[in-house]
């Protein structure tokens, strides 16, 4: 069993080191303290057969994997979440999903994804090569963002099995019963996705998984301004009539999809305190946006009121002084809506 301690370095430093090492062991991510809380962290892991599988305890953070990591080749891999104590937020494939103890999802290493931590939490994950989950779980990016509730089926089972299992590898886990014992989670973790999400529209495997495809697509590309139906169904080889049946199931458009996506990555960037020095239209274009008075206007559709309000409430909410960052002439059609 490896361990892994945020160091006695100070500030960004200590943070730095611990991203290093945690790429090492686990997968390229970006931790940073939230609320700005000291960072301390502690990472017990191991190998189980063909997964990795670790426990980590973290003060309040928030963890993101972007653009620049998923640029980084590495072998293809999911990751399951376990909440073992206090609560998290999964941002995943257009889904926003919160944890309390007990609770899993699974994410796509090959797709954007962010967690927040507001307090200290435990969490025990699990990183699976791709092939190997696909061999007990089909088209696993159908279940991607989507939580599990340790209440629902037998997702309780796989939190105590998973639990167990890193404490006999603890305590020292023949090399002869991993292999055959990862399988046997791999079946639980399989049966829960299945009791949980077996639902009409899922039973068509080559459809939803195409569905899930697109929206994994849509979430690497989010970000630019010329993305659209037809720059995905050409980008993908599919005609435009096809991908309009392939969403269907969706209760949204593939148009109104991209726009909701671009309208929560913003609002969370501009509660983001870290984001407050930065004015609305640089991160609406930073999100495919391209024009101002659209953002303002679909952002208060959307979310009933003016960006610059809502960052103003969402801050002052979370205990952050609302500061007004310097406007230039370009920037007041959205600072003033």
């Amino acid at each position: 069993m490896n361990q892994l301690h945020s160091d006695e370095r100070s500030g960004s430093s200590r943070i730095a080191t611990w991203n290093t090492s945690f790429a090492a062991r686990m997968m390229t991510m970006e931790f940073a303290s939230a609320r700005m809380a000291p960072f301390e962290a502690r990472l017990s892991d191991s190998d189980l057969g063909p997964l990795r599988i670790a426990r980590l305890a973290v003060t309040p953070v928030i963890v993101e994997r972007d653009a620049a990591h998923l640029a980084v080749r590495s072998d293809p891999a999911y990751l399951i979440l376990i909440q073992l104590a206090g609560t998290g937020e999964v941002a995943h494939y257009g889904h926003v999903a919160t944890l309390a103890p007990g609770d899993m999802i699974l994410c796509d290493a090959s797709a954007p994804l962010k967690v927040t931590f507001d307090a200290p939490v435990e969490t025990l994950l699990l990183r699976i090569p791709a092939a190997t989950l696909k061999a007990h779980l089909p088209s696993p990016e159908c279940f991607c963002g989507r939580a599990l509730r340790t209440s629902e089926g037998v997702t309780a089972v796989v939190a105590t099995m998973a639990v167990s299992l890193f404490g006999h590898l603890q305590a020292g886990l023949s090399l002869q019963y991993q292999e055959r014992v990862a399988r046997h989670l791999l079946d639980v973790i399989a049966t829960a996705y299945a009791l949980a999400f077996h639902t009409p529209e899922l039973h068509s495997s080559i459809v939803s998984g195409r569905c899930a495809t697109v929206k994994l697509f849509i979430e690497q590309h989010l970000r630019d301004p010329d993305l659209s139906p037809c720059s995905i169904a050409a980008r993908l080889k599919l005609s435009p009539r096809y991908l309009r049946m392939i969403f269907a199931g969706e209760n949204e458009t593939v148009s109104a999809y991209i726009l909701r996506r671009r309208l929560e990555q913003c609002a969370r960037q501009i509660t983001d305190p870290a984001w407050r020095g930065h004015s609305m239209t640089e991160i609406a274009f930073g999100w495919g946006f391209n024009s101002a008075p659209h953002f303002t206007r679909t952002f208060r559709d959307r979310f009933a009121m003016p960006p610059r309000d809502y960052r103003r409430l969402k801050l002052e909410e979370g205990g952050v002084p609302f500061r007004r960052p310097a406007t230039t002439d370009c920037h007041r059609d959205v600072q003033a809506a």
